[in-house]
């Protein structure tokens, strides 16, 4: 993959086997301070008791900002090809996704 900067440059970057299966996580959870934005992606299985924090990324708040317009794009481009997402305030998931509820 290859992304092309604001000096017709182009910048190389190179990406691992273990990277490029990816991670799978169905929450995130986003705090901030006046620096940066903190984004943990979870992965919440039904009957465990317990979810952890599968990856963390760190944004300064420029790079939030450019993170969400891409995303922003990209649905659009999503959703016009393939129509569109279901809001999550319009499905009701349980939290224990049928499993035991979670205990802290």
């Amino acid at each position: 993959m290859e992304q092309q900067n604001n000096n017709n440059n182009q910048i190389n970057i190179e990406i691992s086997e273990e990277v490029a299966e990816g991670t799978y996580a169905n929450l995130a959870i986003i705090t901030h301070s006046h620096a940066e934005f903190v984004i943990d992606f979870v992965s919440v299985m039904p009957g465990t008791p317990k979810s952890k924090v599968k990856n963390r990324i760190i944004f300064t708040p420029f790079h939030a900002k450019r993170f969400m317009k891409a995303m922003m794009e990209n649905v659009k481009k999503f959703e016009a090809s393939h129509g569109t997402i279901q809001d999550m305030e319009s499905v009701e998931i349980p939290f224990n996704f049928g499993g035991p509820p979670a205990q802290a």
